[in-house]
């Protein structure tokens, strides 16, 4: 395998215990397999984090460059949504 780097991790006895089980039943050949598709999950799902946080953060932008904020008067807004609600379903959508 080229362009490997050896690390040393340390793990919980019931950590260690499940990689070395793993590779006792077959499920894999050696416990370093299991630690790397563990960091390929975990980099799936840190490239997901990110990218939410890049989209929080676009969002975040964009409220501020929106301008002042303006009070909003939430009872007139539910009595709209009810009633394109109603409007809604009178016309059966």
């Amino acid at each position: 395998m080229p362009n490997v780097e050896k690390m040393s991790v340390a793990l919980t006895a019931q950590q260690a215990d499940m990689l070395r089980d793993a590779v006792e039943t077959g499920a894999y050949a050696t416990t370093s397999e299991v630690v790397r598709e563990a960091v390929r999950d975990w980099s799936v799902k840190w490239a997901a984090r990110q990218a939410e946080t890049d989209r929080l953060r676009a969002l975040w932008d964009e409220g501020k460059a929106s301008g002042k904020p303006v009070p909003a008067d939430f009872g007139k807004l539910q009595e709209e949504a009810r009633q394109a609600l109603q409007a809604a379903q009178k016309h059966g959508r």
